[in-house]
């Protein structure tokens, strides 16, 4: 399976087809993002479309290992341009994600269970749902951050250029998001919740 960059390297050798598995690869994901601002997902999706399209007319040239970073950076830019011109711009909310929160959380965790038994579906759904409340809790800016890295597995470095900030932010803020999520998961009677 080839990497990021050299998707996008074949991509500017003239292999269009490359192009398409970095959308099959990051769409979603990046649309999902996108809705934390937006709170709407036609547009959400048309912006997910637009940064590829960005990235694809403009052929930037990126260091190795940020193509993912580059690519939400773009639309975290549009979709600040788009509420400009149609409303002032919300911070970042996890409203109407609950199902891919779900996808990404339940599915897509390491040791999740295959088969769906449905007494382990109702204690995912309460995990699930646990979790959202308690992100929704805390500051936008933390919870942004706890996404990109932890929901998108950004590096430090990818996710200070999303949001604009300095590692060295993103690494407080991190630190910052996790001691209000344990406060926040302590109120609900999870007291491991990092162990």
């Amino acid at each position: 399976m080839h990497t990021d960059d050299e998707l996008y390297h074949l991509f500017l050798s003239g292999d269009t087809t490359s192009y398409d598995e970095l959308m099959i690869r990051h769409g979603d994901s990046l649309t999902v993002y996108l809705n934390g601002y937006l709170h709407d997902w036609q547009d959400s999706e048309d912006l997910m479309i637009e940064a590829f399209a960005r990235i694809m007319v403009k052929r930037p040239r990126m260091n190795e290992g940020k193509f993912k970073a580059y690519l939400f950076k773009t639309a975290r830019n549009l979709a600040s341009r788009f509420h400009s011109v149609k409303r002032r711009m919300d911070t970042f909310s996890l409203d109407s994600m609950d199902q891919e929160v779900q996808n990404i959380v339940l599915q897509g965790a390491p040791g999740a269970m295959a088969d769906d038994h449905g007494a382990q579906r109702i204690v995912d759904d309460e995990r699930r749902e646990m979790l959202m409340m308690c992100l929704d809790r805390i500051d936008p800016e933390l919870r942004e951050a706890l996404w990109l890295v932890y929901m998108e597995e950004l590096t430090y470095n990818e996710a200070a250029l999303v949001m604009g900030v300095k590692p060295k932010r993103v690494d407080h803020l991190l630190t910052r998001g996790k001691e209000h999520m344990r406060r926040e998961l302590a109120k609900e009677g999870i007291r491991n919740a990092y162990e």
